[in-house]
């Protein structure tokens, strides 16, 4: 079993913490919230009262943070991480953010002969909870089987997707994707419903037709069609459309630099941002089928 010092114990991070401490490994935790703190050490972490703290000496840090600033922030400059860890310390960084800042971080790792990876998830609160996320590793190829061996502890499903910031860019077109197939997914129920039809019979259909794909087969966006999706509880997270957000303007800027125009992922970023601007930010992203109930 391995000690780890886990960073960010948000709605993503407090469970994957936790996960780690039924796996059986030793696990000190920081977060700026105290209560966040104290339910993990109720579950058998130890408790820093720092980010340096918590990472003394451990095997693995493992990051779960906001956004780039916040990833760049601990683990950059003479106060950060990479200057203070041991070198045979592995870094992972499971935040969502832009791929410059984890190629950033990357760089300065591999300076300092540190295993560092960028390995931000797909699953959401759900499988954090569960354990069954998909982590997509950007890094060296030599420390992705340290990582992988840790990370099996959190997730069913690990991927090395190439060099440092190769797991933001996967994720980035993964979620836009998703966001894509989620209001295609939305208006094709609501067309069919419009004309009569159930949409569960609808689901079954396109299930198993050529219009089969994961909204409808996990998520479906309809009430009432799958029990287990936010859509049959009132859109409750689930991945908030705040997230959805977040991650389509990653995506885009992903898609700028690379001097591809995505024009279906612009069109799923606008979309996105007026449902959030119209106070659906804390709700799930599959509410987007509410857009085509407003006339």
């Amino acid at each position: 079993m391995a000690s780890v010092a886990f960073i960010g114990l948000g709605n993503m991070g407090g469970p994957m913490a936790a996960n780690l401490i039924k796996a059986g490994h030793q696990v000190c935790v920081f977060d700026l919230s105290d209560a966040a703190c104290q339910a993990l050490e109720a579950q058998g972490a130890a408790r820093a009262n720092s980010a340096l703290d918590a990472a003394k000496g451990v095997d693995y840090v493992i990051s779960m943070l906001p956004a780039g600033k916040h990833v760049a922030a601990v683990y950059l400059g003479e106060g950060g991480l990479l200057a203070n860890i041991d070198p045979s310390t592995v870094a992972l960084d499971c935040s969502t953010i832009d791929a410059v800042t984890a190629r950033q971080v990357g760089e300065a790792a591999a300076e300092l002969g540190i295993g560092f990876m960028d390995t931000p998830v797909s699953g959401g609160v759900a499988a954090a909870a569960a354990g069954t996320l998909a982590f997509m590793c950007g890094g060296p190829e030599a420390v992705f089987p340290k990582a992988k061996a840790i990370l099996e502890g959190m997730g069913s499903k690990i991927f090395h997707a190439g060099p440092a910031g190769a797991g933001q860019v996967a994720k980035g077109c993964n979620n836009m994707l998703l966001a894509v197939h989620m209001i295609g997914t939305c208006e094709a129920l609501e067309m069919g419903a419009r004309n009569g039809l159930d949409p569960k019979v609808l689901s079954e259909i396109m299930l198993a037709s050529s219009g089969r794909n994961w909204s409808l087969e996990v998520y479906n966006p309809y009430p009432d069609v799958m029990p287990t999706a936010p859509a049959s509880n009132g859109y409750k997270p689930g991945f908030m459309v705040d997230l959805m957000v977040k991650d389509l303007g990653l995506a885009a800027q992903i898609a700028e630099q690379s001097g591809v125009d995505n024009l279906m992922g612009k069109l799923a970023q606008s979309l996105y941002e007026q449902h959030q601007a119209q106070g659906n930010g804390t709700r799930d992203f599959s509410s987007i089928l509410e857009r085509l109930h407003q006339d």
